[in-house]
């Protein structure tokens, strides 16, 4: 059986169904050799040479503008928030995360475990946007807590990745006001020491094909031995060595060719769909990981993709759609939405003459049509003034996706009419 519809472990062999199981633990380690930073601005380069995998943890690391074209990092990028990313080594005690006031701004801070489960956040939509300070410790911590946290998160393993977003608005001076946030972001530890921790990657970061048999044995015992399995998983692993390379080659092609992604009518599909935790839908885990890690859980934001229009075509360049939402009848966000436009060939955004990577409700100059219906024109050629515009790649197929931050029940509960993209 294959992984291109949704199954159970049990269903597998035993080499396969270890892999899809801890395959996660490995991509999160994968990530946290890509991201941490290799210097500490006062304990200096954490390795002794630019080869080695040593890594500072318990520091943010901060991107200070939107993506662009020219950013090839990350696939499927947003362009609507910057980025503070931190992974948190909780062996040695719990860290404490001081925020600033974020006056009315959108912000969040997602935290997931080791198993890519976003088991907690601090933010607008859970913590409000007041100054605070939150405490996160391991499994079995429970020393004092000092006075002024704000809250207390407790990690389900000693391994934690905090994603970080901020909304960046258009207008003049916000990427510089949000720039003198971040710097006021903080660890450290409960006493006020410096929480910082070099920490020994191991993997080579470049590296983000099929892993070794060795390579992938030796990340998932190290990462296993501080992160526990999910209460009332059963364990799959040690994987047969002999069976552990074929294994590895034909999961990873099966995750990589077989999503299959939540339909929600109108050509419109929903890659991730979890809340908190993923529980016994371990396929999807293991998907999300070797093609969206890192996606924080709907109730915080929701992508809903388009790659086809009104009649099932694939999208392509060489045609020009229209998107209409009815009057009153836009996506349902506490927050705000944007839709988003990306190549196929490479999922990154699309280089055009007026520098318009996603179109929302914050967008400066949106028009509503006299009914009250918001259409929003998506093609090569600019189809002149008056139009809501998102540029699309010339002669070569797109997708785009629907970000929608805090969405509300309609979305959560897949009952809103997503609207079709009809070819013009």
């Amino acid at each position: 059986m294959d992984l291109s519809t949704p199954s159970t472990l049990a269903s597998l062999d035993a080499g396969r169904a270890a892999v899809v199981q801890t395959l996660p633990l490995f991509e999160m380690m994968r990530m946290r050799a890509a991201t941490t930073g290799r210097r500490h601005p006062v304990h200096g380069f954490a390795g002794a040479d630019a080869a080695s995998g040593m890594r500072w943890v318990n520091r943010f690391t901060h991107t200070h503008r939107r993506l662009g074209p020219d950013d090839r990092e990350v696939v499927s990028p947003n362009n609507d928030t910057v980025y503070s990313n931190a992974w948190l080594d909780l062996s040695q005690g719990p860290v404490v995360i001081d925020t600033p006031d974020m006056a009315d701004r959108y912000w969040t801070l997602g935290l997931l475990d080791a198993w890519t489960n976003p088991f907690a956040y601090v933010g607008r939509r859970t913590t409000g946007n007041r100054a605070q300070r939150t405490l996160v410790h391991g499994p079995g911590w429970a020393g004092p807590v000092p006075d002024a946290i704000s809250q207390v998160i407790a990690a389900p393993g000693d391994d934690v990745w905090l994603i970080g977003r901020i909304l960046v608005d258009e207008k003049a001076g916000d990427v510089d006001l949000v720039r003198a946030l971040q710097a006021q972001f903080a660890m450290h530890r409960p006493d006020g020491g410096d929480a910082a921790l070099r920490v020994d990657t191991v993997l080579d970061a470049r590296d983000t094909g099929v892993p070794s048999a060795a390579a992938y044995r030796t990340i998932v015992d190290m990462a296993l031995a501080r992160n526990p399995l999910p209460a009332g998983e059963r364990p799959w692993w040690p994987a047969n060595p002999a069976a552990l390379p074929a294994a590895l080659v034909r999961v990873y092609e099966e995750l990589r060719q077989g999503d299959q992604p939540q339909g929600l009518g109108n050509g419109w599909a929903l890659p991730v769909a979890v809340r908190t935790h993923w529980g016994d839908n371990l396929v999807t885990r293991a998907r999300v990981a070797r093609n969206l890690i890192g996606a924080l859980g709907i109730e915080e934001a929701m992508y809903p993709t388009a790659e086809v229009d009104a009649d099932g075509q694939v999208l392509h360049g060489a045609h020009a759609y229209e998107l209409r939402f009815p009057a009153d009848g836009g996506p349902r966000v506490g927050a705000f939405w944007s839709l988003t436009m990306y190549r196929r060939s490479d999922c990154l955004f699309v280089a055009n003459p007026i520098g318009r990577y996603s179109i929302g409700d914050r967008t400066p100059g949106l028009r509503t049509d006299a009914d009250g219906s918001l259409a929003i024109r998506l093609q090569a050629q600019d189809p002149g003034t008056g139009v809501n515009w998102l540029p699309a790649p010339q002669d070569e197929p797109f997708y785009v996706v629907l970000r929608l931050y805090q969405p509300q029940a309609e979305h959560l509960d897949l009952r809103y009419a997503y609207p079709p993209l009809r070819r013009l």
